[in-house]
């Protein structure tokens, strides 16, 4: 097992304003090869200990989840469901759960938490210190060159989300449709494990598509959580080859970094594996290869006119159907008239 690299406050600073520089870079490499630019501002770069980088996430989680929690402290049966044990316990199982994930975050640009609930927060780009420390000493990356690579990805996240003006609530509300859904009923739920067995009797993994939120949810909740992983395949797979292309001058080890990235995500076994499906971790890496994919035959389909139609609204982005055959959306786009403003605001022509 890898030690656990331990930051000095002198390590800290110098990765705070190595961030910093690499921030600032990925912004202007990212704009110049989408056209896409952010109304936002700069990013704000931070770089967080795993402590940090939990109470962040817990900070967004309990955001998300207040009018659910609000719908259920009005309900008496969901009073008693939820007492005071049971909410200890779901407490410590997110609490491991975050301390699980913490160790093998890198960078995130957390969504929710930037709309500004908390002063001390709002459209920041975290980057996971001891982690980033840990695996370029690890595998004797060039830390320079490492840190823009991770940078590339997290500020071409925000700039889908704050040069897009339409993604974010988008986002936000697919996400509380699918939080604030009925949770299912033992129909539901007998359903859910038919559709499970019937997985397994295909030779599938019913764990693949979603984790175990898409095992148990209800057939409401699966057309979110669809609607859900195919936008998340499309702005995952954008970030990769944006990050690809960008990172192609300026980060000669880019391969190397994605090659080891890759081994480390997928060489997991045992428990560790079945926690990763468990919590949707595999569902996320096919998310980046079908949403590369897709990407990649739309540009050559039509070049960046076409790929740039995906940023005019909602009723273009495609669906996971269109994701994993990305001929259907093709063609149900490439006809199409464009409109009179043909992309965000604020875009420019990609360079």
């Amino acid at each position: 097992m890898a030690r656990r690299e331990e930051l000095t406050p002198r390590g800290r600073a110098q990765l705070e304003a190595s961030f910093r520089t690499a921030t600032e870079a990925a912004e202007r490499l990212v704009e110049r090869e989408t056209g896409l630019r952010s109304a936002a501002g700069p990013a704000r770069a931070e770089v967080v200990d795993r402590g940090r980088w939990a109470e962040v996430n817990i900070a967004s989680f309990r955001r998300l989840l207040a009018p659910v929690g609000a719908r259920l402290a009005a309900s008496p049966t969901a009073r008693r469901a939820l007492s005071p044990p049971s909410r200890a316990a779901a407490g410590v199982e997110v609490g491991l759960l975050l301390g699980w994930m913490s160790g093998r975050v890198l960078g995130q640009y957390d969504l929710l938490f930037a709309e500004g609930a908390d002063e001390t927060g709002g459209d920041v780009v975290y980057y996971v210190g001891e982690n980033i420390a840990q695996i370029e000493r690890q595998h004797r990356f060039a830390p320079e060159q490492f840190r823009l690579w991770i940078a590339l990805h997290e500020v071409t996240h925000r700039m889908q989300f704050t040069a897009v003006p339409w993604m974010r609530p988008y986002f936000l509300g697919l996400v509380e449709r699918g939080v604030q859904s009925s949770p299912p009923d033992a129909k539901a739920l007998l359903e859910s494990l038919r559709r499970a067995a019937a997985e397994l009797r295909a030779g599938r993994n019913p764990l693949a598509d979603g984790g175990v939120v898409g095992l148990l949810a209800s057939s409401d909740q699966l057309a979110t959580l669809r609607e859900a992983q195919a936008l998340m395949s499309l702005l995952e797979g954008h970030g990769d080859v944006v990050m690809s292309k960008a990172a192609a001058a300026e980060v000669p080890d880019a391969d190397r970094f994605a090659a080891t990235l890759h081994e480390r995500r997928t060489s997991a076994k045992g428990a560790v594996r079945l926690l990763q499906q468990l919590v949707g971790v595999e569902s996320k890496l096919r998310q980046y290869a079908e949403g590369e994919a897709f990407i990649e035959a739309v540009t050559a389909a039509g070049g960046q006119e076409l790929l740039a139609r995906l940023w005019e609204g909602p009723q273009l982005l495609p669906s996971l159907e269109e994701i994993r055959q990305p001929n259907l959306w093709i063609a149900r786009v490439a006809g199409d008239r464009p409109p009179a403003a043909v992309g965000p605001a604020g875009s420019h022509p990609s360079a």
